[in-house]
């Protein structure tokens, strides 16, 4: 009694195709995830880099027709732009916008600013600040 030989017949079907596609796709997937990887800290780093102002809303106390906002602009020696401060009411829509410059050669700036709004605001959010 003779037993099944589960191996394919030698050189009949060949292998090497097999191998060279699965050496050129791990190549393939090598260089496109390197580049990839590439990409992402590129934007990244630029992203962060590319901010020479920040800044923070430490408080803020509201009033009748306007908000006083406590801010802490961190940015680099001499120079200089400007933060953008937003209110809302209650019920969401926006009572106050403003643009607040901040110059000087100082690195940290601690201020209380005055927001004017149109009816009684209950948030002092920070837009966004940018430099001149």
């Amino acid at each position: 009694m003779s037993t099944a030989s589960t191996r394919l017949p030698e050189g009949r079907y060949g292998r090497s195709s097999d191998e060279r596609t699965d050496r050129t796709l791990k190549v393939v997937g090598a260089v496109l995830g390197g580049v990839l990887l590439a990409v992402v800290g590129w934007f990244g780093y630029h992203h962060v880099a590319g901010t020479d102002i920040s800044a923070e809303v430490i408080s803020f106390q509201t009033g009748s027709d306007r908000v006083a906002v406590h801010l802490e602009v961190r940015k680099d020696s001499g120079t200089s732009g400007y933060c953008t401060v937003r209110s809302q009411a209650e019920n969401g829509a926006e009572v106050g916008r403003a643009d607040f410059r901040f110059e000087g050669s100082g690195t940290r700036i601690d201020e209380v600013v005055t927001l004017r709004t149109t009816a009684r605001g209950t948030t002092a959010e920070l837009v966004g600040c940018h430099e001149d």
